[in-house]
């Protein structure tokens, strides 16, 4: 199949420089839309979307929101959304780093760890948003009739796997970077 094994480690790095260069921007493109995404959302929701971005049902909300309430409800949402755009900086410049063929380098696994460390916190402060929107949401509602809604659901479970994960697999590259350079010194 392959005739010129000299050729295929640089077609290898070439294929990651290609990829890496495409997910950068996909990473800036993001950056930008989410939060875009988000004021969007909050402008047009109605009450019953707005129910549902706190985990509560669509007629947890007895009356018409306040203005203020929708602002702390955006402001309280943005906070896990400030923790993930501050993820995909980290991906981003990771990225960047392998666009130049900077594969194993301790600054790469330096990002990586980052963005496992904010995507995990990201994933944690997302069911805390819903606590407090669910409170801020039913504030008006008449006693008895409030709401504090406490939920943590498989896709939270599976994305602090995913960010272990990432940060473990930068750690066992550090270690194996830390390897090499031990080997380079003995030769």
């Amino acid at each position: 199949m392959f005739t010129d094994t000299a050729s295929r480690p640089q077609d290898h790095l070439q294929r990651i420089r290609r990829l890496s260069h495409w997910l950068a921007w996909t990473c800036m493109a993001l950056m930008f839309a989410l939060p875009l995404a988000l004021f969007a959302y909050l402008i047009t929701a109605e009450v019953p979307e707005m129910a549902k971005m706190a985990g509560l049902s669509p007629d947890a909300i007895q009356q018409s929101l306040q203005v203020w309430q929708c602002w702390l409800a955006g402001g309280v949402a943005s906070v896990p959304l400030a923790m993930l755009l501050m993820g995909l900086w980290q991906a981003r410049c990771c990225f960047e780093l392998f666009r130049r063929g900077q594969v194993f380098t301790g600054l790469a696994t330096q990002h990586l760890r980052r963005f496992a460390a904010w995507i995990g916190a990201a994933t944690l402060a997302g069911p805390m948003a819903a606590t407090v929107n669910s409170m801020v949401l039913t504030m008006q509602n008449a006693p008895g009739t409030r709401r504090l809604v406490l939920g943590l659901g498989s896709d939270h479970l599976f994305m602090l796997l995913f960010a272990a994960l990432v940060y473990l697999m930068a750690d066992v590259i550090a270690q194996g970077q830390a390897l090499a350079e031990e080997n380079e010194r003995f030769v």
